[in-house]
């Protein structure tokens, strides 16, 4: 019996709990409902708190520990020269012990007894069931895989029998505790409170881990690069070590990629920001009814367009049309035809970027500014105002906070984006001014970092952890500041 099943089952028995626990309180209330504290369905919520809850976290807990048991097990039976091994090599025998016990399972009898007789057999027996080995099994592989199928059988059954036990025995103590006068829906809230406090903590948690995965590689790697030389440096060569070294020959200079990051993202604000916003202010306060729900979705699917999609656009339309156009003006201006825009440069990537954050500004702006209350408007044209003084002075004033949010949000997007860069502007890590220059980005050299068969030893690698974690922080900062101008202008419009 898979996961699947379990789960599933699991589900029948817990609507069945809430049925009977249901129809036990009417039971007991006797036709009165009043006589009971909680109604009917607070008992049946409650038994199937009892039958659920304890038996999905036995469930959970032996998915998670019992492969490590029988890992443990499985692998101290591995003869004393495997032991003495590396533990990569460990892991890899592991990993062929694992291949054979699933090619075993699917073995017949006779076949079985042919292939624990003959190793050598095993190879071809197991190809024939469509399981592939990397290479010759030994004899204590066969014997390790017997074991690791008669383990996790073992663990199996005794699982399904816990869990079972479980939600079956919690399911009786519930009902046997229904009672006139007990309070099941505190009991209840009780519980949906909490889950909804794990609720909310996940993100939180997911953060923290996060930050601490990255922060303990980035302290490993400053330990090894100065924090001055990765934080002040203007060059970026970190010139890849062997796989296991820890020489930290190269330079690993922060400025250029953050002045690229941020490049990119103010030209890309300024192609979005101006366009979204007046776009949005036209759909909310000037368009008809028929317009706006024309057009509204026709810019809302711009931000389902996947960005490789958009990479390819800049690589192939944009790039060249700008390269192509500003030879045509250098040749008129000067009679030299050469271009003096690059087709991958910061301006190509800044403005395909610009484009695909449209719809994120004007989308959540038109949101915000149809939110703004209807009695505002109208007491500001029943004053005397023109409308645009009234979008000027009355409307934009008050969704000032949300729009800031939303112009916040792009930025985020922006500065996190990564195949566009990839294809507009390059992944030359240069520091200029020139917007017709290729340059890059943060994101783009944490990719190029990651990629490729490596070990988490050498700074070459871990230099990627500190790129995470300090555009973590500027994003951090970034939403505490932005946090600030909002407070500040929400007190001066209050």
């Amino acid at each position: 019996m898979n996961t699947s099943i379990l789960l599933l089952i699991l589900a029948l028995i817990g609507i069945a709990s809430y049925l009977l626990g249901s129809r036990r309180a009417v039971a007991l209330a006797g036709g009165r409902p009043s006589s009971m504290h909680s109604r009917a369905g607070y008992h049946g919520s409650y038994v199937l708190i009892w039958a659920i809850i304890p038996s999905a976290l036995i469930l959970g807990l032996w998915l998670v520990i019992s492969p490590l048991i029988v890992t443990s097990s499985v692998r101290s039976g591995f003869p004393d020269e495997i032991k003495a091994q590396s533990e990569a090599q460990q892991s890899l025998s592991y990993g062929m012990v694992g291949s054979i016990a699933r090619g075993l399972s699917l073995l017949t009898p006779d076949e079985f007894k042919q292939a624990k007789a003959d190793p050598a057999a095993v190879r071809p027996l197991l190809g024939a069931k469509g399981v592939a080995i990397a290479g010759d099994p030994q004899p204590y592989m066969i014997e390790a895989a017997e074991t690791l199928n008669a383990l996790t059988t073992a663990s199996r059954i005794g699982m399904i029998l816990v869990v079972f036990g479980a939600a079956i025995g919690g399911a009786v103590y519930a009902l046997r505790g229904i009672a006139p006068r007990f309070r099941a829906r505190n009991t209840v809230e009780k519980v949906i409170l909490g889950a909804l406090v794990l609720a909310s903590s996940i993100a939180i948690l997911t953060t923290v881990g996060i930050v601490l995965s990255m922060l303990s590689e980035a302290i490993q790697f400053f330990n090894m690069v100065p924090a001055h030389e990765f934080f002040f440096g203007t060059v970026w060569d970190p010139r890849f070590a062997a796989a296991g070294s820890t020489d930290s020959s190269g330079q690993f200079g922060l400025i250029p990629l953050l002045a690229g990051t941020l490049y990119i993202g103010f030209v890309a604000m300024v192609v979005a920001v101006p366009v979204g916003l007046f776009s949005a202010i036209y759909m909310a306060e000037y368009a008809t009814p028929r317009f706006r729900s024309v057009v509204k979705p026709l810019l809302e699917v711009l931000a389902g367009i996947p960005t490789i999609v958009y990479g390819f656009f800049a690589l192939t339309t944009v790039g060249p049309f700008l390269r192509d156009i500003s030879a045509q003006i250098n040749g008129l201006a000067t009679g030299d035809y050469s271009n003096f825009i690059q087709a991958q440069s910061v301006i190509t990537a800044g403005f395909v970027m610009g484009i695909m954050l449209i719809p994120y500004v004007s989308s959540l702006s038109d949101d915000i500014i149809t939110a703004v209350p209807g009695a505002m408007r109208d007491g500001s044209l029943g004053l005397g105002a023109t409308r645009s003084e009234t979008i000027k002075k009355v409307i934009l004033p008050a969704a000032l906070p949300g729009i800031v949010g939303a112009i916040l949000m792009t930025g985020s997007r922006a500065i996190g984006e990564t195949m566009i860069v990839v294809l507009a502007a390059g992944v030359a890590a240069r520091l200029q001014l020139n917007p017709f220059e290729p340059m890059t980005t943060v994101t783009v050299k944490i990719v190029s970092q990651l990629t490729g068969d490596l070990e988490f030893t050498s700074p070459q690698t871990l230099v990627a952890f500190a790129l995470g974690i300090t555009l973590f922080a500027i994003t951090l900062c970034l939403n505490i500041y932005a946090l600030y101008i909002v407070r500040k202008y929400r007190e001066q419009y209050e």
